[in-house]
């Protein structure tokens, strides 16, 4: 009974990250100006990328979307419909329309990476690390694929540290004896907090040189 509620809460992050991230995607390239190929790619792309360099470094099997297939028609589908409707009604997405969804994906999949590989036994190091992977690679190659220097590398923000430190504090939650159900569901929801709060008070990392 444990695990099979400890399955539907992953299942639960996996979705509601892959649905934010693919959202992140499908700004990208509205703002890029698309094709409808393009799109899609780049929707699919952002919202399967980081799980599936996770699933691949912890040998994980099934992937995600392969075991659920019908992600992709309806990532795809939304993704089409959507860029039907932006047209129409003639929206236009500015840079700052990508914040809140990749906000959200970056605290669930964070979350979600790091109790992946703490429920296969590895250390809280490598779960971190694990949690950085799934939330930060859909939205790095995203912004290659549209000819961006990765945000990830380049802006300074709180983005991959809020992943790591989040990661490390479901782990310190578990270990203090907190469920992992809640653990997790507590570290995604002060990851996306403390991301937002980032990005309104202009909290940055130091860079290399002033």
């Amino acid at each position: 009974m444990q695990n099979d509620i400890a399955n539907q809460t992953l299942q639960i992050l996996e979705i509601i990250g892959t649905l934010a991230f693919g959202a992140s995607g499908l700004i990208a390239a509205a703002r890029k100006k698309l094709d409808m190929v393009g799109v899609i790619l780049l929707v699919l792309v952002t919202a399967f990328g980081g799980g599936t360099l996770r699933d691949i470094l912890l040998d994980r099997a099934p992937l995600f979307w392969i075991q659920n297939e019908i992600w992709i028609w309806l990532l795809a589908g939304a993704a089409i419909l959507i860029q039907f409707f932006v047209k129409a009604r003639n929206i236009e997405l500015n840079a700052r329309a990508i914040d809140w969804p990749d906000a959200i994906g970056l605290g669930v999949f964070a979350a979600l990476g790091t109790q992946i590989a703490l429920d296969m036994g590895h250390s809280a190091l490598i779960a971190s690390i694990m949690g950085v992977i799934t939330a930060a690679f859909g939205g790095l190659i995203r912004d290659v694929l549209v000819a961006e220097i990765p945000g990830l590398v380049n802006d300074h923000q709180l983005y991959a540290s809020l992943a790591f430190v989040g990661g490390l504090f479901i782990w310190l939650l578990q270990y203090l004896g907190l469920d992992s159900n809640y653990s997790a569901l507590a570290g995604a929801l002060t990851i996306i907090a403390a991301r937002i709060l980032a990005m309104k008070l202009g909290w940055k990392l130091p860079s290399w040189r002033n």
